[in-house]
């Protein structure tokens, strides 16, 4: 009996950290050729979540920077960003963004957000703005 009921303690253990690992928010994440593919379209906005250094360094072409750890992230985007047409969102390797891509999908934007982040935007060798 004590057997079965470590078993059973075990399944549901192991089954609720698979669902808390999953996105928070209503937003797609997405590979670099996928992500690369969607912001083509002249009608996506494209958001770089960084901060002002990073975006500096280097960035993807046409993208708005506003700092997701900045304290005024939610009202920036409000002002600098249209709810009637989709947002591409990236950070460096994806942490912040998917942060930024709940935050904007709560908000009622529509989001897709590149998984691994402008790092592997590198990686793949697509083309960069400084």
């Amino acid at each position: 009996m004590l057997k079965m009921n470590q078993l059973v303690v075990g399944m549901l253990f192991f089954l609720s950290s698979l669902f808390s690992c999953q996105q928070k928010g209503d937003f797609e994440s997405m590979n670099v050729e996928d992500f690369d593919a969607l912001i083509q379209d002249e009608g996506m906005q494209r958001l770089d979540v960084r901060t002002l250094a990073e975006y500096s360094e280097g960035h993807i072409a046409k993208t708005i920077n506003i700092n997701v750890m900045d304290d005024s992230f939610s009202s920036m985007a409000d002002s600098l960003l249209q709810k009637d047409r989709p947002v591409a969102v990236y950070c460096r390797s994806g942490k912040r963004s998917k942060k930024a891509a709940a935050i904007l999908s709560k908000k009622g934007y529509k989001v897709f957000e590149l998984d691994k982040g402008f790092n592997s935007w590198q990686e793949a060798g697509k083309e960069i703005e400084k």
